[in-house]
């Protein structure tokens, strides 16, 4: 089941200084997959100065590995620290677009996660990746909590798994409880569990979990579900 959504209006101003308007205002508030495909598209050109640079987007450095590449922070950042093979996909052309201008990716390709990860109608097969990560990729409106196990199957036993996300759908509930699940269901083990910085320009923490893929996984019952990344480093 997904996670109920919230609109902006739920949550006190005083929880986000963006509540009253702005991109990120506007993201905490998306409800169907038609409005957060328009969003993203609109966003393209400027989200790497706002949410980057004016706001001091944390998290992609704090997880080194990407999943729903977005216009390529994540990408960026994982090359500083030394993956050189990555491959992204992204809900929206524009994003991938941008992803592209960084050079950083093997292979780009659209896909939304709450589909199943696929490849011009293909499903990638399980265990293709050695490690993966969802960076920015769970909100509100946007991609569920019962994906992770959709961006779980396509990672080797073994590999890690990385999730960051911001505190508004941390406290949601979906994500965690979730995690936990997949745990409980010998799926993958959490090694790591981490409160921190996500957009510190907008005084907004968020949390990075890394999981690591245990043979269990492989086992049928994974569900099928916004990019993978292909890392080695």
């Amino acid at each position: 089941m997904r996670p109920s959504v919230r609109s902006v209006a739920d949550r006190p101003d005083d929880t986000d200084p963006h509540a009253d308007g702005g991109m990120i205002g506007i993201a905490y508030g998306l409800e169907t997959r038609e409005e957060t495909l328009a969003h993203y598209e609109a966003w393209a050109d400027t989200y790497d100065r706002e949410v980057g640079k004016d706001l001091g987007y944390a998290q992609p450095a704090r997880c080194l590995l990407d999943v729903g590449c977005g216009t390529g922070l994540s990408g960026l950042a994982l090359r500083d620290v030394g993956f050189g093979n990555q491959d992204g996909c992204d809900f929206s052309p524009p994003m991938l677009a941008r992803a592209a201008a960084t050079g950083v990716y093997g292979r780009l390709f659209e896909a939304d996660l709450n589909e199943g990860l696929a490849v011009e109608g293909r499903t990638i097969d399980d265990a293709s990746y050695d490690h993966a990560a969802a960076v920015g990729v769970y909100s509100f409106g946007q991609v569920g909590a019962d994906t992770l196990r959709e961006v779980l199957r396509v990672v080797r036993p073994g590999g890690t798994m990385v999730v960051g996300l911001n505190d508004h759908f941390w406290d949601e509930g979906g994500v965690p409880a979730e995690l936990d699940a997949i745990e409980a269901d010998g799926l993958a083990t959490i090694e790591f569990r981490e409160h921190g910085d996500h957009l510190p320009g907008a005084d907004i923490g968020g949390w990075v979990v890394v999981l690591v893929r245990t043979a269990a996984a492989a086992a049928p019952g994974i569900t099928r579900g916004r990019a993978a990344s292909r890392s080695v480093p």
